[in-house]
């Protein structure tokens, strides 16, 4: 017995460390975010306390960045409330795409996983989970890349606090491009058949024409038609491969 249980703890170790690993070439995505957040923290008013907590507890940049802008403006709770809950609206998405894998785990493990589920840790880990074995802590490999995430994170938020005053328009200099390069880096690697391939260029297209859509819904509606384009493609290749077995 104490065979397996030692078994089972080398091999949770094994995914957790392997998550981590794995994520380590996306963790420069989030420096300039958190450094400039960071930054735009301090110039709103917000106090050194309030902004540690706001990354420690909301724990996502797009949020943040736009809470911060509110606050600064003066708007009223429920309306940052509201507001950070439709920027962060992708993440039902995610959540969907993943709970094929994690719907026979026990309430407790799926909140956490969700609070931790960012952009990069989704990518990453979903590729485990298509990797064709049969390891039973694929959800530990993942936790492995929240973690990491998560302590990245927070360490850039809070050097931007410290450096924030002595950082002159850090938000001019043009760091956010390693943010794109990180999410290109994610995104490619994915795009093996015709399906993906419409689904990704739909949701650009998509994506550019309603970037005048209030509260950055553009992205949910590009991701959405992204899905029904690719799905349709899909479809159609499954008919069509229906209509040739039965000309055979």
């Amino acid at each position: 017995m104490s065979i397996i249980i030692k078994g089972q703890n080398q091999l949770m170790r094994k995914e957790f460390l392997n998550g981590a690993r794995d994520t380590f070439p996306l963790l420069l995505g989030a420096f300039p975010f958190g450094l400039i957040y960071g930054t735009l923290a301090v110039s709103s008013g917000l106090s050194v306390k309030a902004a540690l907590a706001m990354s420690a507890i909301v724990f996502a940049g797009s949020s943040q960045f736009i809470a911060v802008g509110l606050v600064a403006a003066g708007a009223p709770v429920s309306i940052i409330i509201v507001t950070t809950f439709v920027v962060n609206l992708r993440h039902m998405l995610y959540s969907a795409a993943l709970l094929p894998e994690l719907k026979h785990f026990r309430q407790l493990w799926k909140i956490i996983l969700a609070f931790f589920l960012t952009d990069e840790t989704f990518a990453v880990a979903a590729g485990r989970y298509r990797k064709d074995d049969d390891s039973p802590f694929k959800h530990i490999y993942q936790l492995g890349s929240s973690i990491v995430m998560y302590l990245n994170w927070q360490f850039w938020c809070a050097a931007g606090l410290i450096l924030g005053s002595r950082i002159p328009d850090a938000s001019a200099w043009g760091l956010d491009v390693a943010m794109i390069v990180t999410f290109i880096g994610m995104t490619v690697p994915y795009i093996k058949t015709k399906p993906m391939v419409m689904a990704v260029l739909t949701s650009a297209v998509v994506s550019l024409a309603t970037t005048q859509l209030p509260y950055k819904l553009g992205l949910i509606v590009a991701a959405a038609v992204g899905i029904a384009a690719g799905m349709t493609v899909e479809k159609l290749q499954s008919v069509n491969r229906e209509f040739k077995r039965e000309k055979l």
